[in-house]
C-alpha cells in the first residue's frame, strides 16, 4: 500500500502540465496578497500620497522690438509691468467644491484688483452698460458674433444655432453662471450660506462682482487641457495691487505677480497715425503669419495698424522655453534647466519721420483749422448754404456747434438719467422726453392715418425724423427695408425718394405689398402667413416699440430741441462743465455762472483756447493733413494726420470704450488724411500741365492767352462743362505761362488742356487731350501709390472732361502723399522717386541690418531744362507775389509753392491744398530742401493751407522762436474766408 502511495506520488509530480499550475497558483497567491496590502491594508495612505508625473513645455514670453525716430528718440517700445495672473491647481473632491473654492478666489482678487484702483482685463465682450445692466461692448455684428460662437463652443459662427445666434448678454451670463463649470449657482443643490461664506462668497452678488468671475473662469476655461498655463486677470496694476495680492497670498489659490512687458508709445496722437498700435493675434492673423513662422501662436501680440502692421515680422521676437514636470493636478513639481532656452528680442526699426517736426506740424494743423472755425463762426441757428450765391462764404453757426457736442458723443446724453445726473443733466433729460412723446405721437399718427401728409409737404423737422426712420433706422440699424429687394426705377420708389410726392406711410405700405420688408427681422411667424396689411403694422409697430431706445434718435431730438427753442444753449455748455468736459478752474466758468458771459462767447473763447478742438466738433473744417518729404532720396520726415489718437490706450489691455468712441468718431480719427483721403488735387495740377503744353509745342514761353474770365465762350460745340470760369471773373488779361502758374488762372490752363487735343486737322479729339493729360500724369508720378509702408489708398488720374482736368477737376483723386511725391518730382526736375518711412532696422545690439533706399521709379528725361525753369519760375512767383503768406522767405530760403482749390459740393465749403518745396536751404541752414504738400478738407481755400506750410517750414528751417509759431491757442493770423487766388 505504501508503495503504491509513494507511486502515485511519484507519478503525480512527474507531469509538466500539474507542476506549470501549481506554480501558477503559488505566484497568484503572492499577487493576492500583495493586493490585499496595497488596497486594502495601505490603501489610504498610498492614494494620499499618489502623483503621476509627466514633462511640459512652457513658453517664456519675448518682446517686440523697438520703433526709432531718424534721430534716435523712442517712439515705441517695452516697460516692464506687474500681472496679475491665476492657475486652476487646486485639489478638490468635487465640482462644486472646486465652483466654490475657486469662485472665491477670484472674488477676492477682483475685488482687490477694484479697490486698489486697477481694473481686471480681459477681451470678453459683455461689459456693464451705463444703465447698469449687461450690454455688449461694441456694435460691430462680426465682433459679437465671433464671440457668440466662442462661448458656446463652435470654430464658426454659421453653427450657431436658434436662440444663440442672437443671444443676448443677459442670456449668455446666465447661461454660463448655471452652468457646471461656471457654477456662480447650483440649481439642483443652492448653495447654503454657511458654504458661501466659508470661501468668502457673499450671498448674492452684483451684476459687476458676478462679471468679474465669469471672465476669469471663461479665460481659464480656455487652458483647462493645460492646467500648468496660467491666465492673466489684470495687467500693469498699481504697487499697492502688488501688495495687497501679496499680503494675502495664503488665501489666493494659484494666484501670482508676474512680470510682463507692455507697449507703450511716446509719440502722442501726432505719431499714432504712423506707428499704429498692436493687440492680441486674430485666427486671420494667424493663418497670416504663422504659415511656416513658428514665432506665432494663439496668444502672440501682433500689429493692428501703420508700421507696427507693416514691420511685423521685423519687430516679432521669438519666445523661449523650458521643460517643467507637472504632477497629475497640472501643479509645477519641477523645472528643468538644462532644457532652457532664452527668447530674444525683436529687431529695432528707425524711421524717417523727424518726431519733433511731426508733433509741431501737427499742433500746427490744429490751431490753424480752429483759426479757420473761429474767423467763420457766427452766432446763429443755421446756415442754408443752398441760399448762398458762393459756398465759400458758408458760415459755421453756433447753434450746429452745440449740436455737434452731442451728435459727436463729447456729451454723454446717456447719463441724463443716471441717479446722480446734475441738475442741467436731469433738466436735458427732461426736456428731451417731452420732446419725444411729441415726436412720438406725431411718427404714431403719420404712420396709421390713410391721409398721411406727403413727404414733399412736410417741414424740415419732420423731414429729418422721417429720413432717421426710413433710411437710418429700419434700413442702415436693423435691416427691415430690404434694400437688394428695391426696385430703385419702381415709380413709387422714385415718387418718394425723388419727387417725395407721397407720403412715409403710403411708401412703406408699398414696400410691404412688394416684399421689401424682411420680415423675419420683424417677427419669428412665417411671411406666407402674413398679409400685406399685417406686415406693415408690424412695422410701424416696430417702428413705434423700438426707436425711442435709439441713441441717434434721442440725438436727433436734442438738435431739434436746440432749433426749436425748447432748449436753451447754455444748458449744453453747462452739462460740458458738469461731466469734466471742460474745466471750472477758469475766468470764463465764473464770468458764464453769473451771466455776463453768454453761450456763445463761452463755446468762442474754449475754440479759441482748443478746450473745444475741431475734432470735437466734426464740423467743416475738422481734418487735415501735410507731408514733408526729402525729394532727394523719398525720405518722409513728416506725415501728419489730424486728427489722430492715442496708441496706449488701444495696445495691451485695450480700452474698447475708447476704441468704440474712436470707432464712431464724426472727424473719422482711424482714417489717415494723409494717406488714406482722396480729393481733387485742385491748381496744384497746373504745373503738370505746363510742362504737357511745353513739351507738346502747344505753347513756348512767349505764348500769350487772353483771359477774359471764362473759357470757352466762344467754342460753340462745347458742353457746359467745358465752359469753364477763372477764379477772376474780370479776367487776367494775357499771360504768359509763367504768370498763368502764378496767378493761377483757369483760362490759361483750360485753353493748353484744349490745344493738346486738337489734331492735324485743327479739330478738337477730346480723347487725344485726356490721354495726353494722363500720359503727363504718369510723369509726374500721379498714376500710382507712393509705396510707402502704411495703408495709402489708390490714386486716380482722371478719365473724363479733359478741360476742367487741367485745372485739377474732372475725376482726378490724390492722397496728400501722392501730391507730396508730385511735389517731389518736380523739385528734382522730373525724377520720381518712392516715398518711404523707414531708414533702416537694426538687432537689439545696435548692429545694422538693413539700410532703406527709396526706389527711383522714374525720370522724365523729355521735360526740357527750360520747361523746368519756367515752371520754377512761376511757383516762386506765387511765394514772391503773396506777401501775406510767405513773408521773408526770400531772404533766407527760396520757395516753390502751387496752391489749389479743389470743389466738391456747393452746399460745402472747398478744400484747400498747396504743393512745393525749398531751393538753397543748404546755404543759409543746417537743414537740407523738402517737398512738401497740405490739404484742410472743406478748409475755405488754399490760402488756409499755405499757412500751414508757412509755418511749418518756419519751424523746420528755426526761422522764428517755437513760441511764435505754437500759439496754444487758435491761430487767426491771416486766415481767409474767401479764395484769394485759385
Amino acid at each position: 500500500m505504501v508503495k503504491k502511495i509513494k507511486a502515485a506520488i511519484i507519478h503525480f509530480f512527474s507531469k509538466r502540465g500539474l507542476i506549470l499550475i501549481l506554480l501558477f497558483a503559488a505566484l497568484s497567491a503572492v499577487l493576492v496578497l500583495r493586493l490585499f496590502q496595497l488596497q486594502v491594508v495601505n490603501g489610504k495612505k498610498y492614494a494620499d500620497s499618489f502623483t503621476v508625473m509627466t514633462t511640459a513645455t512652457r513658453t517664456l514670453k519675448s518682446t517686440r522690438g523697438n520703433i526709432y525716430d531718424v534721430n534716435g528718440k523712442l517712439l515705441a517700445g517695452n516697460k516692464l509691468a506687474n500681472n496679475i495672473t491665476i492657475e486652476d491647481n487646486g485639489t478638490y473632491s468635487s465640482t462644486r467644491e472646486k465652483n466654490l473654492a475657486l469662485n472665491g478666489v477670484i472674488y477676492r482678487l477682483t475685488k482687490m484688483i477694484r479697490k486698489n484702483g486697477d481694473t481686471p482685463s480681459h477681451d470678453f465682450h459683455i461689459i456693464i452698460g451705463q444703465d447698469g445692466n449687461y450690454s455688449f461692448d461694441t456694435d460691430d455684428t462680426t465682433t459679437i458674433q465671433r464671440f457668440r460662437a466662442d462661448i458656446y463652443g463652435y470654430q464658426t459662427t454659421d453653427e450657431l444655432k436658434k436662440g444663440e445666434v442672437d443671444a443676448s448678454p443677459d442670456q449668455i451670463i446666465s447661461e454660463l453662471s448655471s452652468s457646471d463649470y461656471y457654477g456662480l449657482t447650483d440649481e439642483d443643490e443652492p448653495y447654503t450660506a454657511d458654504e458661501l461664506a466659508a470661501n468668502g462668497l457673499p450671498e448674492e452678488l452684483t451684476k459687476q462682482e458676478a462679471l468679474d468671475i465669469i471672465v476669469v473662469r471663461y479665460q481659464l476655461s480656455l487652458v483647462s487641457y493645460q492646467r500648468y498655463v496660467a491666465v492673466t486677470v489684470a495687467t500693469n496694476v498699481s504697487d499697492n495691487t502688488v501688495a495687497a495680492v501679496k499680503e494675502n497670498s495664503d488665501s489666493l489659490q494659484g494666484v501670482q505677480i508676474a512680470e510682463d512687458y507692455i507697449r507703450v508709445y511716446n509719440g502722442g496722437e501726432s505719431m499714432s497715425p504712423i506707428l499704429g498700435y498692436t493687440g492680441k493675434i486674430s485666427t486671420d492673423e494667424l493663418k497670416e503669419y504663422g504659415n511656416g513662422d513658428d514665432r506665432y501662436n494663439s496668444n502672440s501680440i501682433v500689429g493692428k495698424a501703420g508700421i507696427e502692421k507693416a514691420m511685423e515680422s521685423t519687430l516679432q521676437g521669438t519666445d523661449g522655453s523650458e521643460e517643467i514636470t507637472i504632477n497629475n493636478l497640472g501643479k509645477v513639481v519641477s523645472e528643468n534647466t538644462d532644457s532652457l532656452v532664452q527668447p530674444s528680442k525683436g529687431n529695432d526699426v528707425y524711421l524717417t519721420i523727424d518726431s519733433e517736426l511731426q508733433k509741431a506740424a501737427y499742433q500746427i494743423l490744429e490751431e490753424r483749422i480752429a483759426g479757420i472755425i473761429l474767423i467763420n463762426l457766427t452766432d446763429a441757428k443755421s446756415v442754408d448754404a443752398s441760399k448762398l450765391a458762393d459756398n465759400d462764404t458758408i458760415s459755421i453757426a453756433s447753434y450746429d456747434c452745440y449740436n455737434a457736442l452731442i451728435e459727436n458723443n463729447i456729451i454723454d446724453i446717456d447719463s441724463f438719467s443716471d441717479s446722480d445726473a446734475s441738475e442741467s443733466e436731469k433738466k436735458a433729460q427732461s426736456l428731451m422726453e417731452s420732446k419725444q412723446t411729441s415726436i412720438l405721437n406725431w411718427i404714431t399718427d403719420q404712420l396709421g392715418r390713410d391721409d398721411a401728409t406727403k413727404y414733399s409737404e412736410l417741414s424740415d423737422e419732420q423731414k429729418a425724423f422721417f429720413d432717421y426712420v426710413i433710411s437710418d433706422f429700419l434700413t442702415t440699424e436693423y435691416g427691415i427695408l430690404d434694400t437688394s429687394a428695391m426696385d430703385t426705377d419702381d415709380e413709387t420708389y422714385q415718387a418718394y425718394f425723388t419727387d417725395g410726392s407721397i407720403s412715409p406711410r403710403a411708401f412703406l405700405t408699398y414696400a410691404a405689398n412688394n416684399n421689401w420688408i424682411a420680415v423675419s427681422k420683424l417677427s419669428d411667424k412665417d411671411s406666407s402667413y402674413l398679409t400685406s396689411d399685417e406686415i406693415y403694422q408690424a412695422v410701424a409697430d416696430f417702428i413705434t416699440s423700438h426707436i425711442t431706445d435709439e441713441k441717434a434718435f434721442h440725438q436727433l431730438l436734442y438738435k431739434y430741441m436746440l432749433q426749436d427753442d425748447e432748449m436753451d444753449p447754455k444748458l449744453i455748455m453747462q452739462i460740458m462743465y458738469d461731466q469734466g468736459i471742460l474745466s471750472t478752474s477758469d475766468s470764463d466758468y465764473t464770468s458764464f455762472e453769473s451771466g455776463s458771459m453768454s453761450a456763445y462767447q463761452l463755446l468762442y473763447n474754449k475754440i479759441y483756447n482748443l478746450e473745444i478742438t475741431p475734432s470735437m466738433l466734426a464740423l467743416d473744417p475738422c481734418s487735415g493733413s501735410i507731408v514733408i518729404t526729402d525729394p532727394d532720396t523719398g525720405q518722409v520726415r513728416a506725415c501728419v494726420s489730424y486728427p489722430g489718437y492715442d496708441s496706449n490706450k488701444l495696445a495691451n489691455d485695450m480700452d474698447t470704450s475708447y476704441y468704440n468712441k474712436l470707432n464712431t468718431d464724426l472727424s473719422t480719427p482711424f482714417y489717415n488724411k494723409a494717406t488714406q483721403q482722396l480729393t481733387a488735387p485742385g491748381s496744384t495740377f497746373k504745373p503738370v500741365m505746363a510742362a504737357a503744353g511745353l513739351t507738346e509745342g502747344v505753347i513756348d514761353d512767349s505764348t500769350m492767352i487772353d483771359c477774359t474770365g471764362v473759357f470757352g465762350k466762344d467754342i460753340s460745340f462745347l458742353s457746359d462743362s467745358d465752359r469753364v470760369a477763372c477764379w477772376n471773373t474780370n479776367g487776367h488779361g494775357y499771360l504768359n505761362v509763367v504768370s498763368g502758374i502764378t496767378n493761377s488762372c483757369n483760362v490759361f490752363f483750360c485753353t493748353v488742356g484744349f490745344d493738346l487735343g486738337l489734331d492735324s486737322n485743327g479739330d478738337y479729339d477730346q480723347d487725344q487731350a485726356l490721354a495726353t493729360e494722363q500720359k503727363y500724369a504718369k510723369l509726374f508720378g500721379l498714376n500710382d501709390g507712393t509705396g510707402i509702408e502704411i495703408s495709402e489708398s489708390d490714386p486716380h488720374v482722371s478719365d473724363s472732361l479733359p478741360i476742367p482736368s487741367s485745372i485739377g477737376q474732372g475725376t482726378h483723386q490724390y492722397t496728400t502723399t501722392q501730391l507730396a511725391r508730385y511735389a517731389a518730382t518736380i523739385a528734382s526736375r522730373g525724377v520720381c522717386r518712392d516715398l518711404t518711412l523707414l531708414d533702416k532696422t537694426t538687432d537689439t545690439d545696435g548692429n545694422t541690418l538693413t539700410e532703406n533706399q527709396a526706389k527711383t521709379l522714374s525720370t522724365a528725361d523729355n521735360i526740357s531744362a527750360d520747361t523746368w525753369n519756367e515752371i520754377y519760375s512761376g511757383m516762386q512767383g506765387v511765394v514772391s507775389n503773396d506777401t501775406v503768406v510767405w513773408p521773408g522767405f526770400s531772404d533766407t530760403i527760396t520757395v516753390y509753392a502751387k496752391t489749389g482749390t479743389a470743389q466738391e459740393s456747393m452746399l460745402r465749403a472747398d478744400h484747400g491744398l498747396v504743393i512745393g518745396f525749398t531751393s538753397g536751404a543748404a546755404d543759409s541752414t543746417s537743414y537740407g530742401d523738402v517737398a512738401f504738400a497740405v490739404r484742410i478738407a472743406n478748409g475755405y481755400g488754399s490760402t488756409n493751407a499755405s499757412l500751414v506750410a508757412r509755418d511749418a517750414l518756419r519751424y523746420y528751417f528755426n526761422l522764428d522762436s517755437e513760441d511764435n509759431i505754437i500759439l496754444g491757442h487758435a491761430n487767426t493770423d491771416s486766415v481767409t474766408k474767401k479764395i484769394v487766388a485759385d
